[in-house]
């Protein structure tokens, strides 16, 4: 696998930083664009002067080379490269340099929050910051019915790649998967040293090429809500309005429900 697969390390931060620069144009940070340019993009000496730091230094965090970045340094490019909060926090975990707005890491799931679950009247679950669905009501079984009920450990993103079950289940799945993709991207910054992350990311690029494509953009997305429809074996065509909420105390846990379109 390349570098550009790497969940982690120098190899990593110099393939997404290199990924955000050729798509942050001169204008944007308030530089001229002059017609000899062949790149659309920052140069490598524009975006360097922009973050205090010579060009060379900036050229081998490009390249993967061991170098430290401080905070400040870090903080120049993000907001240079118009990074938002999730790509921002992604950014930081990449480096190993401790983002302010990061969260604790936990996944463990308290056993009277999982019970609010039966209380919910609509499709309902948790997810971990792997993914992994450690729990859910019957309205998301029924869902998911074909999946959740044979999988011994089912996890959001396995599905959504690598279950036959997926594309026809999905409306408008390319468009859905590419997102979730990048969505994870975000989320897995604070789990960057994980080796069940980065044993999952392996596997996908290994399984799917379509995840395998979409993880190499270097896309970064906040998970948000939105209109999520699905083509149901027996319901037929369904929509749902998504929201995710974090549990107080332990907001590495996501609680998501999809509240059925009026």
């Amino acid at each position: 696998m390349n570098g550009s697969n790497s969940l982690t390390g120098p190899k990593a931060l110099g393939a997404f930083l290199r990924a955000h620069r050729e798509r942050t144009t001169p204008d944007m940070v308030g530089l001229p664009t002059g017609s000899r340019r062949r790149t659309s993009g920052l140069r490598r000496e524009e975006l360097a002067q922009i973050s205090g730091i010579s060009t060379t230094w900036y050229t081998w965090i490009e390249q993967g080379r061991e170098v430290s970045i401080s905070a400040a340094t870090l903080n120049r490019m993000a907001r240079a490269l118009r990074l938002e909060n999730a790509a921002r926090e992604y950014l930081f975990s990449l480096a190993g340099v401790k983002d302010p707005l990061s969260r604790p890491a936990s996944n463990t799931l308290d056993k009277h929050i999982a019970d609010c679950l039966k209380e919910l009247h609509c499709p309902a679950y948790f997810l971990d910051g792997s993914w992994n669905m450690l729990a859910w009501n019957n309205q998301a079984g029924e869902l998911f019915s074909g999946w959740l009920e044979d999988d011994t450990q089912p996890n959001l993103l396995r599905f959504m790649f690598l279950h036959p079950q997926a594309k026809k289940l999905v409306v408008n799945w390319p468009e859905r998967a590419q997102r979730v993709v990048a969505e994870f991207r975000a989320d897995s910054s604070h789990f960057a040293h994980s080796e069940p992350i980065r044993q999952l990311v392996l596997t996908l690029c290994d399984a799917s090429s379509e995840f395998t494509l979409w993880w190499t953009q270097q896309q970064v997305l906040a998970r948000e809500g939105g209109e999520r429809r699905f083509n149901h074996p027996t319901a037929g065509d369904v929509s749902y309005r998504q929201q995710t909420f974090y549990p107080a105390g332990n907001s590495e846990l996501k609680l998501v429900m999809l509240i059925k379109s009026i």
